[in-house]
């Protein structure tokens, strides 16, 4: 009976971390990013072309690319931070 518990808080324990670790490749997948970045520069353009701003299509580019490359450096930000 005791062993057949332990089973079962074993098997759940591992579903669980399966379910994180997934959610974790996830979190920093590369195709994410780019549906995150995709997203940023169409809210961005259909704002900029509300307000009449000049150049919307080239100006919206900024914020997604700000947003992309701050994705790739937080890599080594967080390794330094976990470092220091």
């Amino acid at each position: 009976m005791k062993n057949k518990l332990l089973e079962n808080r074993v098997k759940t324990i591992e579903e669980r971390n399966s379910k994180v670790e997934k959610d974790k490749e996830w979190e920093t997948s590369l195709l994410r990013r780019l549906i995150i970045t995709t997203l940023t520069y169409f809210v961005v353009l259909f704002y900029l072309i509300a307000i009449s701003a000049e150049n919307p299509a080239i100006t919206a580019v900024v914020p997604a690319l700000g947003y992309f490359l701050s994705t790739l450096v937080m890599k080594s930000i967080k390794e330094w931070w976990i470092t220091r």
